[in-house]
């Protein structure tokens, strides 16, 4: 398929699940020093993550990240081909992914390619996070069950618990999995709090807050909420004809007994 380069300006051509179009990459095989210790990185869905490399930028020649056994991404010099136009090369070999989708969360390798036919590898594991407000009734999709994705957890008082496995589907009625999505039905209060995505080796691929939204700005909604109608209609009359009344009935015993005087006198 044609996809567009995101630096370059040109087009790539990914056959095979490799990007084609750049000369054949030397053999590398890492030396037991050569590789480093995975780094852990973080973001939030829709802001920018750096892949720091922090190796010397000592007559690198070539870079290329891998995700999913596939590159996605590899620059010759100066020149760069990507997968896709959200990711970068900056400085030397550090790489940025720009606009975080829940996709992108997972394990990337980064290998560096030096004149001397040396070279040097690191690996990464990204973890996206994102906060999301749901009103009671309505239906929450979460865009969560990547490829990569074994099983999604809720905590619930301190406590994790599955609601949908690989193979198995999810743990209630109330959900559903489709199309890569889990679905919450008819949300309530229940369903709050924080749900965990994680792969195969138990790495936390992504987190989501869930908060109801329908709650927490009662007193303010209460105090916007216009005067119900019937409500308003009662107080009218109370006001209107009520008080008249009432006053007529409380002055009644006065006139009465100033008239029993009066007769009295005469």
């Amino acid at each position: 398929m044609e996809v567009e380069q995101g630096q370059c300006g040109a087009q790539v051509s990914l056959t095979n699940n490799h990007i084609t179009g750049i000369p054949s990459l030397p053999q590398f095989s890492a030396s037991p020093h050569s590789k480093t210790s995975t780094r852990s990185v973080t973001g939030k869905k829709g802001s920018n993550v750096t892949l720091s490399c922090e190796f010397e930028a000592r007559d690198i020649f070539h870079i290329d990240l891998s995700r999913l056994s596939k590159r996605i991404l590899v620059c010759q010099n100066e020149e760069c081909k990507s997968e896709n136009d959200r990711l970068f090369k900056k400085g030397s070999c550090d790489i940025i992914i720009k606009d975080l989708i829940f996709s992108d969360a997972g394990k990337y390798i980064l290998r560096v390619h030096y004149t001397n036919d040396h070279g040097e590898e690191r690996e990464y594991h990204l973890h996206i996070h994102d906060e999301i407000s749901v009103k009671t009734g309505e239906q929450l999709k979460m865009d969560v069950l990547l490829i990569n994705a074994d099983k999604v957890e809720k905590n619930s008082r301190g406590a994790w618990t599955e609601v949908w496995t690989r193979g198995h589907g999810v743990s209630s009625d109330r959900l559903t999995d489709s199309n890569g999505k889990l679905t919450i039905n008819e949300f309530t209060s229940m369903d709050t709090g924080t749900y965990r995505v994680l792969d195969s080796e138990g790495q936390i691929l992504i987190t989501v807050t869930v908060t109801d939204s329908s709650t927490g700005t009662g007193s303010k909604r209460k105090k916007d909420k216009p005067i119900d109608t019937e409500q308003h209609t009662a107080v009218f009359w109370i006001l209107s004809v009520g008080l008249p009344v009432f006053g007529v009935l409380l002055a009644l015993p006065l006139i009465t007994l100033a008239g029993i005087k009066m007769c009295t006198n005469k």
